[in-house]
């Protein structure tokens, strides 16, 4: 009797271990310090292969007796989960039973297209790009966000936003808009947009362009003031980057004559006052420099002839032509040297 009664002590002591081996113990096999896996539905076999296929499990069947035991089908949310490496199956089975899942960040940097956009999304998002497309060209779906297809790009505020893998575009849009708004209502924006005669969204798309002028702060405030006062007269703004816009081609380095009959409503040499929506995506510092951009007798600038990335700033057309000749002729003769080599 005591020789049963020992062999099932040590029966129970080896299945204690082999459970706490296999339930408590590392399961993890990815090389990397963390992983993440999405689950697009929610099939117990679905989910097990999916585990094993990314290394985050290596006994598929301990994984779905514990998943069993813990009664996690019922409730299971599709999504993305962040696992880290050395993490032990009951842990992980505890994660998806709670839903806990990883936090997607939304990085808007410098944005120029819809197409842009989209490719965003759809990298991070379970939303597709040919439905971000779908709704981002529709004025019916962004008149919510009080936006068109113009305009639309006036809702970010470039920063970076958690989601979840599965949130909505709609609610990505909702959280942009909340943002914009809040950006709008400090440090007297409203009030310095009312000032120079324009919207918050007319603010925006002149910092779209005063963006891609150049990348020197000191150099946009300037850039602002010609613009403004190019505005203020009734001139055409005659934008480069807005030709660029229109061409969708922003790797052009040069803007020849011909470039400027494009009948794109974008092409600020044909259209006089603002183009339609913004050009990019402007950066909350180039926001600010054009509400706070000094007030100058500009209407003209040319870049440097020494290419240095700045520009020469004239009250008169004279002035300008002159340094425009000199930054043409510099031009003509670094194509020329390049075209040699």
């Amino acid at each position: 009797m005591k020789k049963i009664l020992l062999f099932i002590l040590i029966f129970l002591l080896i299945a204690m271990a082999t459970c706490y081996w296999l339930f408590f113990s590392s399961t993890t096999t990815f090389k990397e310090k963390t992983t993440y896996f999405i689950i697009e539905e929610t099939n117990k076999n679905y989910v097990a292969n999916l585990l094993v296929e990314k290394k985050i499990i290596a006994n598929k069947q301990a994984f779905l007796f514990i998943s069993n035991a813990m009664g996690i089908w019922n409730n299971l949310k599709l999504g993305k989960y962040k696992v880290n490496s050395g993490e032990n199956m009951f842990n992980i089975v505890r994660m998806l039973k709670n839903g806990s899942q990883a936090e997607v960040k939304l990085i808007i940097n410098k944005l120029r297209v819809k197409e842009d956009f989209a490719k965003l999304i759809a990298k991070n998002f379970s939303t597709d790009s040919v439905s971000v497309m779908t709704f981002l060209t529709s004025n019916d779906s962004l008149k919510i966000f009080n936006v068109d297809t113009n305009t639309v790009f006036t809702l970010f505020i470039p920063d970076t936003h958690a989601f979840y893998w599965n949130t909505s575009l709609k609610k990505i849009l909702a959280k942009q808009q909340d943002a914009k708004n809040n950006f709008w209502s400090k440090n007297n924006r409203l009030e310095k947009a009312n000032a120079l005669g324009l919207t918050p969204e007319e603010v925006y798309t002149l910092a779209s362009i005063v963006e891609e002028e150049t990348n020197y702060n000191d150099d946009r405030a300037k850039i602002a003031s010609v613009y403004l006062n190019r505005l203020h007269k009734n001139m055409a703004l005659q934008a480069c980057p807005t030709i660029k816009y229109a061409m969708k081609n922003f790797a052009l380095t040069r803007i020849y004559e011909k470039y400027l009959f494009n009948p794109s409503p974008y092409n600020t040499y044909k259209v006089k006052g603002l183009p339609p929506g913004p050009i990019c995506t402007p950066s909350p510092k180039c926001i600010d420099i054009v509400l706070n951009a000094p007030k100058t007798d500009y209407l003209f600038f040319v870049a440097n002839a020494n290419f240095d990335g700045y520009h020469h700033f004239s009250s008169n057309y004279a002035e300008h032509n002159k340094y425009a000749k000199e930054y043409q002729k510099a031009l003509d003769e670094y194509t020329a040297r390049k075209n040699r080599q």
